[in-house]
């Protein structure tokens, strides 16, 4: 539920018929996560005399505390249907996203110069070395959130989307091209 409404505003009726959920059992969810300052109501409307509430989370994202989490090999299918929910989104914002979005303003070799990035990187590593990435990334990504937050204040400021998945793989594609090549 809260992946949900970290995406956009939904009402209980809206999320009870999206995961099958009584609507009295949503509600309850609702309250205790507004209650704790998870989520707040970002608007209401009259429909048919009701009024609807409108949930949304406060925040991006969330991590929830590793006590939490159900058994593991639960976990790992739940994070593969995350992972791929993610994968539709971002198809979903390519999709959508302005022409504009993918005009090169400038044709350059350097980074610093190109208005989008797309890549993907394949790499062997030990998983301490993944993990000391992975803490880098974080940190990034929190200069980031430092060096925008008070963007969506500023008139030219344009909306953008980072889309990042970072697992370990079978084997790298590469990798599989050249045994190919070398059993001909």
């Amino acid at each position: 539920m809260m992946m949900r409404l970290c995406e956009r505003p939904y009402t209980g009726q809206l999320l009870s018929e999206k995961f099958g959920i009584p609507r009295a059992k949503i509600h309850y969810h609702l309250k205790e996560l507004e209650k704790n300052g998870f989520i707040e109501i970002v608007y209401t409307e009259e429909k048919n005399g009701i009024v609807q509430k409108f949930y949304q989370s406060v925040a991006k994202g969330f991590t929830p505390a590793a006590n939490l989490l159900p058994h593991l090999e639960i976990l790992s299918e739940s994070s593969r249907q995350i992972f791929l929910q993610m994968t539709e989104m971002t198809k979903s914002h390519i999709l959508a996203a302005p022409e504009e979005a993918f005009t090169l303003r400038k044709v350059s070799e350097d980074p610093a110069d190109w208005n989008y990035v797309s890549s993907c990187w394949e790499f062997d590593a030990t998983p301490e070395q993944f993990q000391v990435w992975v803490k880098k990334f974080h940190e990034l990504m929190a200069e980031l959130n430092e060096i925008t937050k008070d963007a969506d204040k500023d008139p030219n400021s344009k909306s953008y989307y980072i889309s990042t998945t970072a697992l370990q793989i079978d084997e790298r594609a590469m990798q599989r091209f050249v045994k190919k090549e070398e059993k001909s």
